[in-house]
């Protein structure tokens, strides 16, 4: 081992841990655990970040990226689930192109790997929170709170980050906490929460008002063509609710839909299996990534506007914090119907412009949900060759085969490779479509999708643990 490893070694083994279960976790525990880690996230999102000005609101440095990176705004947790997911991409991108030289498969290139990640997690906390606290208009100081102290602005400022930097690595610490002694992962059900909160709330101050008011005549609206363009694109209530329960309910078919690779079991005659390859093989997580990036290229250019006075209009022109034309208008994801339904009114862009966007975020989401989702599928060791080497070392063998890992990694290759990059781009294809026509409580399709496919994949879990509850021998199978 290099010195300079052994001293990021040395380094990583000082960062408190979570501890692992030593045996088998009934369970009621996973679900006291989930529930409690869940509550106190709901709690930590409604304590508010002292020092904050009362008289001047800022404004959300995520955006519409919010139901995505999870948190709340003005709350210990805002910068949300954001310095894991930069992390984890970047994670991603060096261990595609091999530049770690890690072998995932040795116990010390694993732990190795592990506490890298968690080192740069606590990294990207600052890196995130630095532009956040020291830029104007996003969580601004309260210079009355400074003069009291008898601190300079700056020292409000300092404040304000450590309190967000304490909700950052909380956060960390929470998923560590469910993924090892809860059910599912922490960061699906922060996204989960954040998103069921605004659909709930999207119902109750949205959905239910408006349709009440139109059934007992409150709220007149005319039959003719004026009078449905209102309903479905002018408020649009009803387009909102047609996406939510459309993507519902081909979120749910896309996770059923799958490719059953026969096994048998070469030590016990009769004992057979099946290998699912799903549709949507590299779950919807790599979208995670895909909009990530996105969103940090969108705070690179919010940053450039509230730090340069005069910055060139090619670049970008922003009001009320969004950009309005520029290269970052056309980079920017369209993440409702009012930013391109230009027929409708209140949008100055040109259709040829919104066209060009559109075209961009398309590409961007097919192309990048393909592609982060074969780098997905190799890192987490869900490829051909990790498969395989799983079905091998469990005694198994696919029928009419020798049981061989070559042999057998090339039956794999016949379908997982094509599977991810047809599941990736039909998973970044529908956020696309959600976000074009809008869903209940402006979710995003991103956040959607995420939402309904995490809590299909937590339902499995769920059943897969209450069959192992009932079954000792079949406990003893998985473990």
């Amino acid at each position: 081992m290099s010195s300079t490893r052994q001293v990021a070694q040395n380094v990583f083994a000082r960062i408190p841990t979570v501890s692992g279960p030593e045996g088998h976790i009934p369970f009621k525990r996973k679900l006291t655990w989930t529930l409690t880690i869940v509550a106190l996230y709901f709690a930590l999102t409604n304590v508010p970040i002292w020092g904050l000005s009362q008289s001047t609101a800022g404004s959300d440095f995520f955006g519409q990226f919010r139901s995505l990176l999870a948190g709340a705004q003005g709350s210990l947790l805002q910068l949300g689930i954001g310095p894991i997911v930069t992390a984890s991409i970047v994670l991603q991108l060096l261990s595609g192109a091999d530049l770690l030289g890690l072998d995932l498969d040795d116990p010390r290139d694993q732990t190795f790997y592990q506490g890298l990640q968690k080192f740069l997690v606590f990294v990207m906390v600052f890196i995130t929170g630095i532009p956040i606290v020291m830029s104007s208009g996003f969580l601004p100081p309260s210079a009355q709170l400074a003069s009291t102290l008898g601190l300079p602005i700056i020292g409000i400022r300092l404040l304000i980050l450590a309190q967000i930097a304490f909700g950052g690595i909380m956060i960390y610490y929470f998923d560590e906490i469910i993924s090892k002694w809860g059910l599912g992962s922490g960061i699906g059900l922060f996204i989960i929460a954040g998103v069921s909160q605004r659909l709930i709330g999207g119902l109750i101050e949205q959905i239910i008002p408006s349709w009440y008011g139109i059934i007992t005549g409150s709220i007149p609206v005319s039959l003719n063509s004026d009078g449905i363009s209102t309903i479905v694109f002018g408020s649009g209530e009803l387009l909102a609710i047609t996406t939510t329960v459309l993507i519902f309910l081909i979120v749910v078919y896309a996770e059923s839909t799958r490719i059953e690779i026969p096994l048998s079991n070469s030590r016990v005659k009769g004992a057979r299996g099946r290998f699912p390859v799903k549709l949507i093989y590299a779950s919807v997580m790599p979208l995670i990534l895909v909009r990530a990036v996105q969103a940090n290229i969108q705070f690179i250019g919010r940053t450039l506007d509230s730090q340069i006075q005069n910055l060139p209009e090619w670049i970008a022109v922003y009001s009320n914090q969004q950009p309005v034309s520029g290269l970052f208008y056309y980079i920017s994801p369209i993440q409702s119907p009012d930013q391109w339904m230009w027929w409708v009114g209140g949008i100055t862009a040109t259709p040829t412009d919104i066209l060009i966007r559109l075209a961009i975020d398309l590409s961007w989401m097919v192309l990048g949900g393909a592609i982060f989702a074969v780098f997905w599928v190799e890192t987490t060791g869900m490829g051909s060759e990790s498969s395989a080497k799983q079905i091998k070392n469990s005694g198994l063998q696919i029928p009419g085969f020798r049981q061989n890992t070559s042999v057998i990694e090339k039956v794999m290759d016949r379908y997982i490779p094509y599977v991810t990059v047809i599941g990736g781009a039909l998973v970044g294809f529908l956020a696309l479509l959600a976000n074009l026509l809008g869903t209940v409580g402006g979710v995003t399709g991103t956040g959607l999708l995420l939402a309904v496919s995490i809590t299909y994949k937590l339902y499995e879990e769920i059943a897969e643990e209450k069959m192992m509850e009932m079954n000792d021998r079949m406990r003893q199978i998985f473990s």
